[in-house]
């Protein structure tokens, strides 16, 4: 019984994993059980007992958390001194981070933006075709996959060497260059076009969850509109820019924000691939390397911070716009 008993032991993490569910599984059960007699117990009491362990989540899980880490960002590298905004300052002018920054900017308006164009564009061309269903899974298949797979696999793509006599290339991309009689590039090394040949790689994603939404969007355009549009002799061009793409706004708006979003927190492909290297560092793997790699907990809130608010105008400019929608409606 040593080993159950031992803090460290397998054993004893699995005893105190056990116990925290029986606890919780005993305190919801007594709450449920007394909110469940309205009559006997006073609303403000059910309220409680309903919205209090989610408030109490939240508090902890996410409130607290955020709270700490904004401290966080004003003090050193360990927490103890006071140094006000100089880790801001140093994000701000340190060359290093000015790349940093440059490269989640590029990401973040150009992953949006060709995602949801090259999403839209499929959707439209394949709906109502007859491999309707094949053309559409073939390309949300990569959805499927992990983003550290698709590093993996796309790491495997762009991989580089040296093109010398009895070497082949085992990289896809670098076969296909010798076999047309071009020199080998190091995709990965070369700044700054790594970055962007990282930024293909999260299209690649997120481009099946973009014709995943705007194909349900086009399809639920409502045919007597279409018919009348035919009947006026709108073209087919004319057709998706002045009928499908206004009657699409909301879902595109959504798409928009949402990849975006997804965009400012990539870390696993860069991480993967380059692990930061070679000038490709975004602010999401910035924030990893200072706080758990350099222990430089104070510029890694920082980071965190920023990243933080880099999101609040995105998903500020999604409710407005969805509420300017339901007012049209």
């Amino acid at each position: 019984m040593q080993w159950f008993l031992e803090a460290n032991s397998v054993g004893h993490k699995i005893a105190l994993m056990v116990f925290a569910i029986l606890l919780f599984a005993v305190v919801m059960g007594g709450i449920l059980l007394a909110v469940d007699r309205p009559k006997r117990v006073p609303t403000w009491v059910v309220v409680a007992g309903f919205l209090g362990p989610t408030l109490a989540l939240l508090l902890l899980g996410l409130v607290y958390p955020a709270l700490e880490t904004v401290r966080g960002s004003f003090y050193d590298r360990r927490g103890e001194e006071f140094i006000g905004f100089d880790n801001y300052v140093t994000v701000f002018t340190e060359d290093g981070f000015q790349t940093v920054l440059r490269n989640t900017v590029l990401w973040v308006v150009l992953v949006p933006v060709i995602t949801t164009a090259l999403g839209l564009v499929y959707a439209y061309l394949v709906d109502r075709t007859r491999f309707e269903s094949l053309a559409k899974a073939l390309v949300f298949l990569p959805m499927a996959i992990s983003m550290v797979g698709a590093g993996v696999i796309w790491r495997f793509v762009y991989e580089f060497r040296p093109d010398q006599p009895g070497v082949n290339q085992i990289g896809l991309l670098n076969q296909a260059l010798v076999l047309f009689g071009i020199e080998p590039q190091q995709f990965l090394i070369d700044a700054p076009s790594n970055t962007f040949y990282l930024i293909v790689v999260m299209i690649w994603i997120q481009a099946g969850f973009a014709m995943t939404v705007l194909s349900a969007a086009i399809k639920a355009i409502p045919d007597d509109v279409v018919e009348a549009a035919r009947l006026d002799g709108v073209s087919g061009v004319q057709m998706f820019r002045y009928v499908t793409v206004p009657s699409i706004r909301p879902a595109l708006v959504v798409v928009l924000t949402t990849v975006a979003i997804v965009t400012l927190k990539v870390f696993d492909i860069v991480r993967t691939m380059t692990g930061g290297n070679f000038a490709t560092s975004v602010v999401a793997n910035e924030f990893y390397t200072q706080a758990f790699r350099q222990f430089n907990f104070g510029l890694g809130a920082a980071l965190a911070v920023l990243l933080f608010i880099l999101v609040i105008p995105i998903i500020a400019y999604n409710v407005r716009q969805l509420r300017l929608s339901e007012e049209i409606r």
